[in-house]
């Protein structure tokens, strides 16, 4: 597989008229590498060449590691020393040719402190956005990626299923959150969580990327709940709102058309349609409602080993989707100090059309 995942990515890079590829711990370089490394003051450095064997810059504590990966990369490795990790910078430059070429960079990921040892070790390098390379080849899931999505689909649904019944007034947003993280983990997730839950009570429902406070659960919130769960590295990213009694009829109609909405983004994914369409058939219905101007972001994004990655589900964005692409559609509806509606759907584009990856209830539940 990552023999597979390498090949891709150096048929890209000539593509792209790049000498090579160099990546920071994170998504990209597991993706490539499955090696995973902390970000940390210990700079580490993957390096991808348009064709060969790629090469791991890494603290010699790290040898056994950079040694276990199947692609048997070059190492070059620096003791704690400052000065001896500059000098392998440079012989590892050296050795790879990098001094005057063109080499990219994630420019997500990449930190100015590993720029800044490149540009001393590779002189005269023109250092440039990799962001499509990387994109080509990333934005298409194979079959094992998305089985491991439906995985942490299934985790996460699991988790909400056992945390509602522990809801009731009186509870804080951040200890509803803390209850799903348990339970989330209790499912089968990952330890290191796509992001921290969002648990979106009464007028703070009404925030898209609330933050758990102190406020208490009451009679007539709307609850937001936004969470995920990481199986195997990729991730699950859902919401779904819930509602204690008395529910505001107003309230209770936007989630209807919220509602209405996620179907009819889902109904139009297929290969060949445009971001810009599937987001347009879902922000359509709210704007028919009335309730357009509450509808403040995007229908979706790219989801897989980030939370957000290629595709943007958004109107400006012309992208046609091809089979493999995986990504949310999560129309809200927000009324500034009263409360809001949200709900989050993760699907796959197939070769027919689309398959929705998550199944838990959408309509509107009451709690307690």
């Amino acid at each position: 597989m990552l023999e597979r995942r390498l090949s891709r990515m150096q048929e890209a890079l000539q593509r792209a008229s790049l000498d090579a590829l160099v990546l920071n711990p994170g998504p990209t370089m597991a993706y490539a590498s499955g090696l995973s490394f902390h970000l940390m003051e210990r700079p580490v450095i993957f390096v991808v060449p348009p064709e060969g064997r790629p090469a791991l810059i890494l603290p010699e504590f790290e040898r056994t590691k950079g040694e276990a990966s199947p692609l048997k990369p070059t190492l070059f490795t620096y003791a704690e020393d400052p000065a001896a990790r500059a000098a392998t910078f440079e012989a590892a430059a050296s050795q790879l040719g990098l001094p005057g070429r063109r080499v990219g960079v994630e420019p997500l990921r990449m930190r100015v402190f590993e720029l800044r040892l490149l540009e001393a070790a590779a002189p005269g390098t023109q250092f440039l956005s990799a962001e499509e390379v990387i994109t080509a080849v990333r934005v298409a899931k194979d079959e094992a990626e998305v089985n491991s999505m439906r995985h942490a689909v299934c985790a996460a649904e699991a988790a909400l299923q056992a945390t509602i019944p522990l809801l009731n007034p009186g509870m804080t947003e951040r200890e509803a959150a803390s209850e799903l993280t348990v339970q989330l983990l209790r499912a089968g997730s990952d330890s290191e969580l796509p992001f921290p839950p969002i648990v979106a009570s009464g007028p703070n429902s009404a925030l898209p990327h609330a933050v758990p406070t102190d406020r208490r659960l009451q009679a007539g919130d709307m609850l937001v709940i936004d969470w995920g769960a990481t199986v195997e590295g990729y991730i699950s990213d859902l919401t779904r709102t819930l509602a204690f009694e008395p529910v505001d009829p107003e309230l209770a109609r936007v989630h209807a058309i919220g509602l209405e909405a996620t179907r009819a983004g889902r109904a139009a994914v297929r290969p060949g349609v445009a971001c810009a369409e599937v987001d347009r058939a879902a922000r359509q219905v709210i704007e028919a409602a009335g309730y357009g101007e509450f509808f403040t972001h995007r229908t979706g994004h790219g989801i897989g080993m980030e939370a957000h990655e290629p595709p943007y589900i958004r109107g400006d964005n012309a992208e046609t989707l091809v089979p493999g692409m995986t990504f949310t559609v999560e129309p809200g509806i927000y009324l500034p100090g009263r409360g809001g509606v949200r709900i989050e759907d993760n699907v796959v584009v197939t070769p027919q059309g689309c398959e929705c990856l998550s199944s838990a209830p959408r309509e509107l539940r009451g709690v307690a």
